[in-house]
C-alpha cells in the first residue's frame, strides 16, 4: 500500500522535474554543469522515498579533469548515488538511454556522453573521443566500471575501460563509494541512511597498459573495503 501511494505521489513530480529540467537544458544544451544540476534536482528526491543521504565528496573534486568510478548499485542510484556529483562532470551511458521517454532526452541535454556498449570493435575510438572531450571541455567523466547494475550481488568485477580513459587523458582516477542500496523498498516509510564517499585519487602516473588490470583489481578491492566500512556505519547510524 505504502509503494502504491508513493509511485501516486512521487511519479507526477518526478516527471515535471524532468521536464523542467529538459527546459533548463535547453536554454544551455549541453552545458558542463547540466548534469551537476540535474543530479542535484534528482537526488532532492531521496528524503521523499525514506531515503536520508550523507555526502562526502568534495566540491572541488572536478576542478580539473579526472575520471570518477563508482558503484552501480540499481535504478534507485538516480535518487541516491548522483547526489556525489560535482560540477563538471558528465557520465558515459549507452546510446538507448536516449529513447527512455523524459530522462533519455534529459540525460542527453545534459551533456552527458552516449556510446554503443555492444559495438566492441569502436571500443578504442570511443576512448579516445571521450579523452578528447575532457581535455577540450575540462570536464570530468563518471564511469560504473561494472558496466552493469549489481542489483545486490556486491561489487562486480571491473572493465578496464575507465582506467585506459584515464590514461588516454592523463587524469588521475577518483573512487567515489556508496553504501549498499539493496534494502530500499517503496514498501517502507524508512529506509535510513545511505553514505557517499569519494577516496583519494589513483596517481595516472602509476597506471600502464601493462599493468591496467592489476591496478582495476586493486582499485576494486579497495572500493570492496570501504564498502564494507560505509555498510558498517549505516548499521550503526540506522540503530540510534
Amino acid at each position: 500500500m505504502i509503494a502504491v501511494l508513493r509511485v501516486i505521489f512521487l511519479l507526477p513530480l518526478i516527471i515535471i522535474a524532468i521536464v523542467g529540467g529538459i527546459l533548463i537544458c535547453l536554454i544551455r544544451p549541453f552545458h558542463r554543469d547540466n548534469t551537476f544540476l540535474m543530479s542535484k534536482m534528482l537526488s532532492g528526491f531521496a528524503p521523499l522515498f525514506g531515503i536520508k543521504l550523507i555526502v562526502r565528496v568534495p566540491q572541488d573534486l572536478s576542478k580539473t579533469s579526472k575520471v570518477v568510478i563508482g558503484n552501480h548499485q540499481n535504478n534507485f542510484d538516480v535518487v541516491t548515488i548522483s547526489a556525489g556529483v560535482t560540477r563538471g562532470v558528465v557520465s558515459l551511458g549507452k546510446k538507448s538511454l536516449i529513447w527512455v521517454p523524459f530522462f533519455g532526452q534529459l540525460y542527453w541535454l545534459s551533456g552527458n556522453i552516449l556510446i554503443d556498449r555492444k559495438n566492441k570493435s569502436k571500443a578504442a575510438g570511443t576512448i579516445a573521443q571521450t579523452a578528447e572531450k575532457m581535455l577540450k571541455d575540462n570536464l570530468s567523466v563518471w564511469i560504473f566500471p561494472e558496466g552493469t547494475r549489481s542489483r545486490g550481488r556486491g561489487l562486480l568485477p571491473f572493465k578496464t575501460g575507465a582506467f585506459h580513459t584515464a590514461m588516454q587523458a592523463k587524469v588521475d582516477v577518483v573512487p567515489i563509494v556508496m553504501s549498499s542500496s539493496d534494502h530500499i523498498s517503496l514498501n517502507r516509510w524508512n529506509n535510513g541512511v545511505m553514505i557517499i564517499e569519494s577516496m583519494p585519487p589513483i596517481d595516472v602516473e602509476t597506471i600502464n597498459k601493462d599493468n591496467v588490470r592489476e591496478v582495476a583489481a586493486k582499485a576494486h578491492s579497495d572500493m570492496q573495503a570501504k564498502l564494507d566500512q560505509l555498510d558498517a556505519e549505516v548499521v550503526k547510524l540506522n540503530e540510534k
